[in-house]
């Protein structure tokens, strides 16, 4: 398939379909799932942008994730993140073994365990044993030889058997008292239904991101967004982290109430100026590490 004749309605509902995909491949490469929706949204507009421009492309799923990749790493260059100072040695001799436990091994690890890796060994672990792409394909997106491909996926599966055997040690963060306090009340509040209540906390200027459907602007706009959950009955709000992050816990009581998005909340002084609803993003809080806080009743 080629981008000569895909019109943008294909590439668009590609994305749509991809993004899940694309998602699960940047946040574990910027350590991340808050961080990889952004790096996804960054890659989508890319993407249109060079359609509109009218780029030829041969495959363009793979082209999708080079595109993925390079906005990773600008992502992570403006982090200043070590980049990878992985020299080539000749590994193109090494056998490309992907055993089943090296598999479950790298979808299981967690954001903070790849993270450790550089980031050759992370890109190629990740496209390899998570994403089940060939070695010629990853290549392909990565822009590196067989032999680095080769060489960063047999360091890489090595340092992550190595941090799998390590003691876990998972703190739950310090969560400062005005802002758990500023939190349990926009929590109370919602879980009443008083979204009178709510709106009365709401800024002006405020600005709403539903994630992977909207944006906001003001107080009216967001108006809308309180209606939506109004007319909703598959939520209840508890405190809780995302990636050490204040943060509520968007909780489905109809269905166990395991988590199933979260939103991020910013607050000048007691008026809230931002929100970020991932509830429509569920393949963010799939890669994210969430921790729960206890109720004060508890």
């Amino acid at each position: 398939m080629s981008l000569a004749g895909f019109g943008r309605a294909e590439l668009e509902a590609m994305l749509v379909g991809l993004r899940p995909k694309l998602h699960r491949y940047v946040a574990r490469m910027a350590g991340s799932a808050i961080e990889g929706e952004d790096i996804v949204q960054e890659a989508v507009v890319k993407a249109l942008a060079a359609h509109d421009g009218g780029a030829l492309v041969e495959r363009p799923e793979q082209w999708l994730f080079r595109i993925a990749h390079n906005a990773a790493q600008d992502h992570l260059r403006r982090r200043q993140r070590e980049r990878s100072r992985m020299t080539e040695a000749d590994m193109t001799g090494i056998e490309d073994i992907s055993a089943n436990a090296e598999i479950r091994l790298a979808a299981a690890a967690s954001l903070r365990s790849f993270m450790q890796l550089t980031l050759a060994q992370r890109s190629a672990v990740i496209l390899v044993d998570v994403l089940g792409l060939t070695l010629h394909e990853t290549c392909e997106v990565t822009g590196a030889t067989l032999a680095a491909s080769k060489a960063a996926l047999h360091r890489g599966r090595a340092e992550l058997k190595a941090l799998a055997s390590a003691p876990a040690d998972v703190a739950m963060p310090k969560l400062e008292p005005e802002e758990e306090r500023r939190l349990r009340r926009y929590i109370d509040l919602f879980n009443a239904r008083d979204f009178d209540g709510v709106r009365a906390l709401i800024a002006e200027d405020v600005q709403v991101d539903v994630v992977n459907r909207t944006r906001l602007n003001g107080k009216k706009e967001a108006s809308t967004y309180f209606g939506n959950y109004e007319r909703l009955g598959d939520w209840a709000l508890s405190l809780g982290f995302v990636e050490a992050r204040p943060a509520i816990l968007i909780r489905n009581p109809q269905a166990g109430g395991a988590p199933r998005g979260f939103m991020l909340i910013e607050w000048r002084g007691e008026e809230v100026v931002q929100i970020r609803d991932f509830r429509h993003a569920p393949y963010c809080i799939a890669e994210a590490d969430v921790l729960l806080v206890p109720s004060e009743q508890e």
